[in-house]
């Protein structure tokens, strides 16, 4: 079932975000090489709970970490380790916090000063494609809309689609109906009603789709071993507009202040 969302939930569904995001400019503003997933994972929970909230991930289905961290070939659900990060990697970190009875959920994938040419273009061009998903994202269309873009965007540029995990609702609870694939076709799936708060986030690979989990139990990564970019917003679809309750800007603007992370050009 899915659950609509009154202007209430929305606003404190925002606030959720925005703490995710803040929490991310937190972590871009330490990310270096040599530092440790572990060390950027409790430098995350230490601010989200400085901001009287709880982190969304850490427990929920028994994960151990604040942050899912998710360098190079991993794709998503990295769990944190003492590996010291280094100058060629790129790190998806998806983040969730807790706050008022409602979860905010958004990521992001950094990339190191070392971090090659043809790797940044994966990044920009996934970036690219979750706002053209954001763009089919209203009342009216339907879910296989918003697929449709982000995998027509992606794959004009031969990148691909994973298939096994996808964006969801969100409120009350992480994940929520409907799932939001980054793939479909136009016109299927269920249609947009005024009220849906999803997360739409592109996880998109250099090489082929197929990706296997680690025996972890957690660890997403590819299976041709190339690289995969993870970019993640919560935004609220309402008769009048549709809102981004995710706010990137506070961690462009931490990676504009450091150095150790390429500062890419990042296109809506």
């Amino acid at each position: 079932m899915i659950y609509y969302k009154t202007k209430e939930d929305i606003s404190f569904i925002k606030e959720s975000c925005l703490l995710v995001t803040k929490t991310l400019a937190h972590v871009a503003s330490i990310l270096k090489p040599g530092v440790t997933g572990k060390q950027i994972d409790k430098a995350a929970e230490e601010f989200i709970l400085d901001h009287n909230a709880k982190p969304g991930f850490k427990g929920y289905r028994g994960f151990p970490g604040t942050l899912c961290i998710s360098p190079n070939e991993q794709v998503v659900h990295g769990i944190p380790t003492d590996v010291e990060f280094k100058e060629t990697d790129i790190i998806s970190i998806d983040c969730g916090s807790y706050m008022n009875g409602y979860f905010g959920d958004s990521a992001f994938t950094f990339a190191l000063g070392g971090v090659s040419d043809s790797v940044i273009d994966l990044l920009s061009t996934t970036y690219e494609s979750l706002y053209k998903g954001i763009e089919e994202a209203k009342v009216g269309n339907r879910i296989g809309d918003i697929g449709f873009a982000i995998q027509s965007h992606n794959e004009s540029k031969n990148y691909s689609v994973v298939r096994e995990l996808v964006g969801h609702g969100i409120g009350k609870n992480l994940h929520e109906a409907p799932e939001v694939p980054n793939y479909g076709k136009r016109g299927r799936g269920p249609k947009i009603k005024d009220g849906l708060v999803i997360a739409i986030e592109p996880m998109i690979n250099m090489g082929k789709k197929g990706v296997k989990q680690e025996n972890d139990g957690w660890t997403i990564r590819t299976k041709d071993n190339l690289p995969s970019a993870h970019y993640e917003h919560t935004i609220a679809i309402t008769e009048n507009k549709t809102e981004i309750l995710s706010d990137h800007s506070p961690i462009l603007a931490s990676i504009k202040n450091n150095t150790e992370i390429k500062n890419i050009s990042l296109k809506k």
